[in-house]
């Protein structure tokens, strides 16, 4: 199982913090570091105020040198298709093909009126969702010397050249998550090469897990071309004062926490961790919402990931 660091840089964060947070992940040994995408705090004033996603990876793409580098997940509803394609494979051309993308819906209707975005009703999002990863993927395969086109309900290409291409061939992973019941295990079937499912229970993530593998087999795809993950909240401490700490940095009580999956001692994390893997996860993104305690990342990989690495 491989461990992520996921960050949530609209509830506080400037570009120094986080790359502070991106060195720790790399000298660590975490796999990656995602960052969420959106532009307004949902827990406070969010101060010094919200940065922009790809932006922050472009950066982070000339300050590391091993980490993958991605989004949980860009909203349809944020960028243009062709600029966002073009935009991925700059960044992962910059990082030296360590780009992946995470395209979704949106949810979050009080950012799109804070700035001025329109948000059109799910349907419409789910279309567009559709049809961006259909251009962007059609972007980056398309040859060198010939032209993309496409025509839907909400976008049209005519004669792209199709550039510039991505350091990843064919091109750089593509994540969808969310715990729809039909039109995400679809996407995710046709789309994906990583499926995730946030923020749910061992149980509703196996069952995500299924609807997307019976999707991939009904659009005749091996279900085992995709890689399967789970996203989650993590406060760990090594005994009940320095959780109670961590919970207390991150606005919860004790009792709060008994709501999240990963919350406890390292041994509770690291069981908790075996179910999903159990379940069927081969990637946890591990929300981290405390980005000034570094010494929460160097607790988990002194303490947490060598055992996943053994039970794995």
């Amino acid at each position: 199982m491989q461990l992520r660091i996921f960050t949530e840089p609209q509830e506080g964060a400037d570009y120094a913090t986080l790359l502070s947070v991106a060195r720790a992940t790399e000298e660590l040994g975490f796999d990656a570091f995602f960052r969420s995408d959106h532009y307004l705090s949902m827990t406070g004033p969010g101060l010094p105020g919200p940065t922009d996603a790809w932006i922050t990876l472009a950066g982070l793409a000339r300050e590391t040198s091993r980490i993958r580098l991605g989004t949980l997940m860009s909203p349809v509803t944020f960028r243009l298709p062709g600029p966002l394609a073009i935009t991925v494979a700059q960044v992962d051309q910059m990082s030296g093909g360590r780009a992946e993308l995470g395209l979704g819906t949106g949810w979050f209707d009080a950012e799109h009126t804070a700035y001025g975005i329109p948000f059109p009703p799910l349907a419409e999002r789910f279309g567009r969702l559709a049809e961006q990863l259909e251009i962007i993927t059609g972007l980056w395969e398309t040859a060198e010397g010939a032209t993309f086109s496409f025509s839907g309900s909400y976008y049209s290409l005519s004669g792209s050249p199709a550039l510039p291409k991505p350091a990843q061939r064919p091109r750089p992973p593509v994540l969808v998550g969310g715990d729809g019941q039909r039109r995400t295990p679809q996407l995710a079937a046709r789309f994906a090469d990583e499926f995730n499912s946030p923020f749910a229970t061992v149980a509703d993530s196996a069952a995500a897990f299924r609807r997307v593998r019976e999707a991939c087999q009904q659009a005749g795809r091996d279900p085992g071309s995709l890689v399967y993950s789970v996203a989650q909240t993590v406060c760990c401490g090594r005994d009940e004062a320095e959780l109670a700490r961590r919970a207390a940095a991150i606005g919860y009580q004790i009792d709060d926490l008994k709501r999240l999956e990963l919350v406890g001692s390292p041994a509770q994390v690291v069981d908790k961790l075996g179910q999903f893997a159990d379940a069927g996860a081969e990637r946890v993104y591990l929300q981290i919402l405390d980005l000034h305690d570094l010494d929460h990342l160097e607790l988990m990989a002194a303490e947490v990931m060598p055992q996943v690495k053994l039970r794995g």
